[in-house]
């Protein structure tokens, strides 16, 4: 009997968020398709009813982030999507650049843990890359409109993108230098300075 669609989609699920987690620990090229169905339970032969290739599972391994592990993670830091405002930013700055999910090696944002191996891939990868950042500039673009118009400081755009660039950017130097004093002040600095633009 063959399976449902729903299990499917499950089982789908499953091997790109076991994916996900094994390119955060160790990088794109260091993992394999074998690592990744095994970890996940699975059998290597049952990977090619899901995926064509190891590429497109690494594309929904980004791509997934959103809405996935991502969407949970908004969840925990109290940001409600459907009331993007000061307090929203704020949340997302706290929350992005904080001791926890610097340590949180499984549960990190792909645009933390994955940029130089996204930078070397398809062009698809990099897409679903960018729209993680898109996400993020659309979350602090939505939250500081009406406090940037009211405070006249330049464009919502500008200031969100701004954020964004400092939130990753931050957090990137941050995670390159593990068990380092550099480490918590660049990680503070970028959290002091976003936060200063959110006043």
């Amino acid at each position: 009997m063959p399976y449902s669609k729903a299990h499917k989609n499950q089982v789908r699920k499953q091997i790109t968020e076991t994916a996900r987690i094994l390119f955060n620990r160790f990088g794109y090229e260091k993992v394999t398709i074998d690592q990744v169905m095994q970890q996940a339970g699975l059998t290597r032969g049952g990977f090619y009813n899901h995926f064509r290739s190891k590429e497109e599972l690494f594309k929904e391994a980004v791509d997934g982030f959103l809405m996935g592990r991502g969407a949970q993670w908004r969840a925990g830091a109290g940001i409600d999507m459907s009331r993007l405002d000061q307090q929203a930013a704020r949340q997302m700055i706290d929350s992005y650049l904080s001791k926890s999910h610097l340590d949180d090696l499984d549960g990190q944002c792909p645009m933390i843990a994955l940029p130089s191996d996204v930078a070397r891939s398809q062009p698809e990868v990099k897409a679903a890359y960018q729209k993680l950042l898109e996400g993020m500039v659309f979350l602090f673009e939505s939250s500081l409109s009406q406090q940037v118009m009211t405070a006249g400081g330049g464009s919502p755009r500008n200031k969100a993108l701004s954020l964004a660039a400092l939130c990753v950017g931050g957090m990137i130097l941050a995670r390159t230098l593990p068990d380092s004093e550099l480490a918590e002040e660049v990680q503070l600095a970028a959290h002091q300075m976003a936060s200063d633009l959110t006043a």
